[in-house]
């Protein structure tokens, strides 16, 4: 693999304090869409300093509680709500709803104003149609870490929060897992060929990059020991073993599994995670992961895959032990202290919670898989804020693959936590499932779920580095 190059932070950070002020211009009240121009419903934007812009919508008939929501990773662009059906649901419900874009000028990967756009967000959204008698944080994927943020910084901002599909490992976790898969396609499929896979210096480089691993990854699924080291890569990237459009495989078909992990990769998951990656080394300053002194045998074996994994080597008549020494053998790349630092400055949480937090998440999720719930959980407790954090799971593949219903149902949930002071029941499955279908809108499938351990293999407190 090619040695890490180094190029220095691409931007000045704005100051914090200008960052914090609302600019006084450009804020804006639509015309109503025709269907809502006789109800008195009302659309808002606004411009923030730092060239962020937001959005809202009130309702006639506000029930007095405001949305806060933070938009996932892509373009910046102001949303107020995670799809349109939910926004249509929750207006007729009575709620208000506002979001920001995050800073324009940056990264799609936009940690370092996310928060604090959010928060000028709400200041602006409530000079403008006065303070509300609740406002709850909702978030969903890259927004769900930002909404984790939210919880744990926003006590006297916020109420509660409600996180979707969220991100919530952080940057880096996601970093060095993302990693781990992509080393062992180039290391394994692409033997001796130059392969960059940190420190991109153009989307084009992360592009390149993308398409080669994902041809090699086609390329061996012709053979069964391509597909044996298919699954080892995919075991490494957390990534699941039930594909859209596809019935759940048993637990031990082993290459029906490998099948499904496959057709992630044929759908060009890569693409996502090479973009994600240039990102945030964009953001961050540089590279924030690492796989020097990975131990990759003790890696694989704290995998959920693990044993699918041995199953399809032991098939392929591969050797799985000196595949996974040469992996911890080659592993060489190493983090810029800067980049790191930065990253758990901005692109982290679980540090501790503020306010009731309610995360959602999929079961078989291929983007943000549903182990990283399991490790935020672990540091939340950690933190001594258990009692506030409930998770909960909806059985579908793909990610942020829920329905109206499921979002709404756990909306609610959060709410009752809010109002009483206790969470019950309200967000366990069962009244999860009740709630959700009792609304007779789009269906739901909450389900008793326990995640997996993340397969990330970094819990040291001191990481390698370059020197």
């Amino acid at each position: 693999m090619r040695a890490a190059r180094t190029r220095p932070r691409t931007r000045l950070r704005i100051a914090l304090a200008a960052l914090a002020t609302v600019a006084s211009a450009a804020l804006t009240t639509l015309p109503a869409p025709a269907a809502q121009a006789d109800s008195g419903a009302a659309h808002l934007t606004g411009t923030l300093a730092d060239g962020a812009t937001w959005i809202a919508d009130v309702p006639a008939r506000w029930n007095g509680t405001l949305l806060l929501f933070s938009h996932g990773f892509g373009p910046t662009v102001a949303q107020d709500a995670p799809s349109d059906a939910v926004r249509t649901e929750l207006l007729a419900e009575g709620y208000a709803m506002a979001g920001s874009s995050y800073d324009p000028h940056g990264s799609m990967w936009a940690l370092n104003s996310a928060e604090r756009d959010q928060f000028a967000t709400l200041d602006a959204v409530t000079a403008k149609i006065g303070t509300p008698r609740r406002t709850l944080s909702v978030g969903q994927s890259m927004g769900g870490l930002v909404n984790a943020q939210i919880a744990r910084d926003g006590a006297g901002r916020v109420d509660g929060a409600l996180g979707l599909c969220g991100l919530v490992a952080g940057g880096t976790d996601l970093d060095d897992y993302q990693l781990d898969a992509e080393y062992t396609i180039a290391r394994l499929l692409l033997p001796g060929q130059d392969v960059g896979l940190v420190l991109f210096g153009s989307a084009a480089d992360a592009a390149a990059t993308a398409k080669k691993l994902t041809d090699a990854v086609t390329a061996a699924q012709a053979t069964p020991q391509g597909r044996a080291r298919i699954a080892l890569a995919a075991a490494f990237l957390n990534l699941p073993a039930w594909a859209p459009g596809e019935s759940a495989p048993a637990p031990s078909d082993w290459a029906g599994q490998e099948k499904q992990q496959y057709a992630w990769f044929a759908q060009g998951i890569l693409s996502f995670v090479e973009g994600g990656r240039y990102a945030i080394e964009q953001s961050v300053g540089g590279n924030n992961s690492w796989n020097k002194g990975v131990d990759y045998t003790r890696l694989l074996a704290g995998s959920v895959h693990a044993q699918q994994v041995r199953a399809l080597y032991q098939a392929a008549g591969l050797d799985l032990r000196a595949d996974l020494r040469s992996l911890t053998a080659g592993a060489a790349i190493t983090a810029d202290p800067a980049a790191l630092r930065t990253a758990q400055r901005t692109s982290s949480a679980g540090q501790g919670l503020g306010v009731p937090l309610l995360d959602v998440h999929t079961v078989a999720d291929n983007l943000v898989p549903v182990e990283q719930e399991r490790r935020f959980g672990d540091r939340v407790r950690a933190a001594g804020d258990g009692a506030l954090l409930r998770q909960a799971y909806v059985q579908r593949q793909g990610h942020c693959a829920f329905t109206t219903a499921e979002t709404v149902a756990a909306l609610h949930a959060l709410e009752h936590r809010v109002t009483t002071g206790h969470w019950d029941d309200a967000a366990t499955p069962g009244v999860l499932q009740r709630s959700a279908t009792a609304l007779g809108l789009d269906g739901a499938a909450y389900v008793t779920y326990r995640p997996a351990r993340l397969t990330v293999g970094r819990d040291r407190p001191s990481y390698p580095t370059q020197p």
